[in-house]
C-alpha cells in the first residue's frame, strides 16, 4: 500500500476531496491510503495557535516550527522511520510528471506539508523537509490545493488505482508529448464531426493518427517541451515530414 500523510489546517476539506472518485476507490480497495493531520492538534498553547508575527517585521503571520515539528514527528514515529517530507511552496521546484513517477518509484510513503499565511518557519524546513515543490509560478493562500494535486498525480500511478497501465502511459507528459485529441458520442455534435479515421476500425491507422496529433499538438502548444524531444524512428521522421508540409501549406493559404 502506498501511503501519503498530509499536514494541514483544513484536514476535512482535503480528506473529503481525496476520498472521492478514483482516489476514493483506490483507498477502499487498499491500494493507497491518504491521511490528513490537523496541525492545530499539536500546539502547546490553550488557544491552539499555530502562527505568530515574523521576526524583522512585515505583514501577516508565519506558521511556527513547534506544532509543525510535533505533527511531523508523530507521523515519523508512527511509521518507524523518517518519512520523505515535501513542503508545498512557491519557492520549490516546479512539479512535473517525471516527479510524480520518481516519488512513486522511490518511496512508499510521503509527508506533504501545507503552509499558510506568510509561510512556515524556515527552521522547520531546515530540520524536517527533504524537498520543496511548487505546482506553478503563482501564489495560493495555502498549500492544500498543491498537496492534493501532488497526492493525486502520484497515487494514480500506483498499480490497481487505475484499471490499466495504459490509462496513464498514453496521457500528456508521460513521454514528453501532449495527449492527442479525444472524442466521444455522438459522431456529429452541432455540426462538428469526429475525424473519420477514428471511425474506421483500423487500429494501426488510428494509432498513427494519434501519434501524429500528439507531436503536432506539442509542437504548437508547448514548443519548450517539443525542443527537448528526439525523434529517431522511421515512422516518427515520416510524421514530422508530413507535419512540416501541412504547416507550410497552411502558411501559404493564409
Amino acid at each position: 500500500m502506498y501511503k501519503i500523510d498530509i499536514m494541514t489546517l483544513f484536514p476535512d476539506v482535503v480528506g473529503d476531496m481525496l476520498c472521492e472518485s478514483i482516489m476514493g476507490r483506490g483507498q477502499e480497495r487498499g491500494y493507497i491510503r491518504i491521511d490528513c493531520h490537523q496541525i492545530r492538534d499539536y500546539t502547546t498553547n490553550k488557544q491552539n495557535q499555530v502562527d505568530d508575527y515574523p521576526y524583522g517585521g512585515g505583514r501577516g503571520c508565519v506558521m511556527q516550527a513547534q506544532p509543525l515539528h510535533a505533527c511531523w514527528k508523530h507521523i515519523c514515529d508512527e511509521a518507524g522511520y523518517r518519512v520523505h517530507t515535501i513542503y508545498m511552496s512557491p519557492c520549490g521546484k516546479l512539479f512535473t510528471q517525471a516527479d510524480a513517477r520518481r516519488l512513486k518509484a522511490d518511496y512508499d510513503r510521503l509527508i506533504l506539508v501545507c503552509g499558510h499565511y506568510e509561510g512556515v518557519d524556515e527552521r522547520f524546513i531546515e530540520a524536517c523537509v527533504d524537498e520543496e515543490i511548487s505546482i506553478g509560478d503563482f501564489v495560493l493562500t495555502g498549500g492544500e490545493i498543491p498537496a492534493m494535486a501532488v497526492a493525486d498525480a502520484v497515487c494514480r500511478l500506483v498499480p490497481g488505482v487505475l484499471p490499466a497501465e495504459e490509462c496513464y502511459t498514453e496521457e500528456s507528459h508521460w513521454d514528453g508529448l501532449l495527449e492527442y485529441p479525444q472524442y466521444s458520442r455522438p459522431e456529429n455534435w452541432e455540426g462538428r464531426h469526429v475525424p473519420e479515421i477514428l471511425l474506421s476500425g483500423d487500429h494501426a491507422r488510428v494509432a498513427r493518427w494519434r501519434r501524429k496529433q500528439s507531436i503536432l499538438r506539442t509542437r504548437l502548444r508547448r514548443p519548450d517541451m517539443y525542443e527537448k524531444l528526439e525523434f529517431t524512428t522511421k515512422q516518427d521522421k515520416k510524421l514530422l515530414a508530413e507535419i512540416d508540409e501541412e504547416l507550410l501549406n497552411e502558411k501559404r493559404t493564409d
